[in-house]
C-alpha cells in the first residue's frame, strides 16, 4: 500500500497569506470602482448643466426684447426622471446679462449693434456644494433708447 503524501495541499499559514493578498487586491479594485462612479456622476452633472446652458443661451440669443444692462435670472425646473435623481441636484438656475458690445461710432437708436450675452449656469448638489460655469455669446440687435452710446 501506498502512504499518503503529507506535502500535498495548503497549510493554514499559506491560506491566511493568500486571503490577505486577495483582500488587499479586492479593496483596491473596490476603491477604483467607487472613484469611477463618483466621476461618472460628476460628468453627468456637467453634461446636464451643459445641455441646460445651451438651451438657455439659445433662448437669450433669440429674445431680442431681453432687457439690456440688467441682470436677468431664473431657475431651471427640477428634473424628475429616475435616471437623473442619482446625481442629486437640490436646485439649479442661471444668471445672464445682455449688454451692447459694439456698434458703428456715433450710432444711435435704431442702428444695428452687436450684443454680448453673458450666461452663468449654477447648480447645488445634495452635499450643499455649489458648482457653476459661464458662457458668452454674441448676437445682432437694434439699439434702443437708454442703451450705452458708442
Amino acid at each position: 500500500m501506498r502512504m499518503p503524501n503529507k506535502t500535498a495541499g495548503f497549510t493554514l499559514l499559506e491560506v491566511l497569506v493568500a486571503t490577505l493578498i486577495m483582500g488587499i487586491a479586492v479593496s483596491g479594485v473596490m476603491s477604483g470602482i467607487a472613484g469611477a462612479a463618483r466621476n461618472a456622476a460628476r460628468l453627468t452633472d456637467f453634461d446636464r448643466a451643459t445641455l441646460l446652458a445651451k438651451q438657455k443661451m439659445d433662448e437669450l440669443l433669440m429674445d431680442r426684447a431681453a432687457a439690456r444692462n440688467q441682470r436677468i435670472e431664473g431657475a431651471f425646473a427640477p428634473v424628475t426622471s429616475s435616471a437623473s435623481t442619482s446625481s442629486g441636484w437640490v436646485q439649479s438656475g442661471w444668471t445672464a446679462t445682455v449688454s451692447p458690445f459694439e456698434a458703428v461710432p456715433g450710432a444711435g437708436n435704431g442702428f444695428w449693434a452687436v450684443d454680448r450675452v453673458a450666461l452663468e449656469v449654477w447648480w447645488v448638489t445634495q452635499d450643499q456644494a455649489r458648482h457653476s460655469f459661464s458662457l458668452e455669446g454674441f448676437r445682432r440687435n437694434v439699439l434702443q433708447p437708454g442703451d450705452r452710446r458708442f
